[in-house]
């Protein structure tokens, strides 16, 4: 089962998908917010993801801020759009820091993907989350 993870962010939401095991992730596509449930619903039938993980912002101290409202309330609403996909909130903090410490952006298209790579970090502690799971 291929997993698709997002990272919802105001303007751009970065995506990562899995290999059909379940084992790697890779950063995906950055699309446009605005643009999100045209992109899951092309994404979703294409490549049959059967779950999504949505990055969830929780502030370093473990609390939630107006960013963690606002995607709670996109997940709602993709969960009741989209409600054959298993929806799972995951933590992604300082997964876009990582992604800007590993490519530093030198134009906006790489500011822009910069997204996805966040989305791959998230997708892979999922994964690995996954696989301990497995081996208990």
């Amino acid at each position: 089962m291929k997993i698709l993870a997002l990272d919802v962010g105001d303007k751009w939401t970065g995506t990562s998908i899995s290999d059909p095991l379940a084992m790697f992730a890779r950063p995906y596509k950055t699309v446009q917010t605005i643009n999100l449930e045209e992109f899951l619903s092309e994404v979703i039938k294409a490549e049959n993801i059967q779950r999504v993980i949505v990055g969830y912002p929780k502030t370093l101290r473990g609390t939630e801020s107006e960013q963690t409202r606002k995607i709670k309330s996109v997940k709602s609403s993709l969960e009741k759009r989209f409600e054959t996909v298993d929806w799972v909130f995951w933590d992604e903090r300082l997964s876009s820091k990582r992604a800007g410490v590993l490519k530093k952006a030198k134009t906006k298209e790489d500011k822009i993907f910069s997204h996805s790579i966040a989305a791959a970090f998230i997708l892979d502690s999922y994964l690995v989350y996954l696989q301990t799971q497995k081996n208990m």
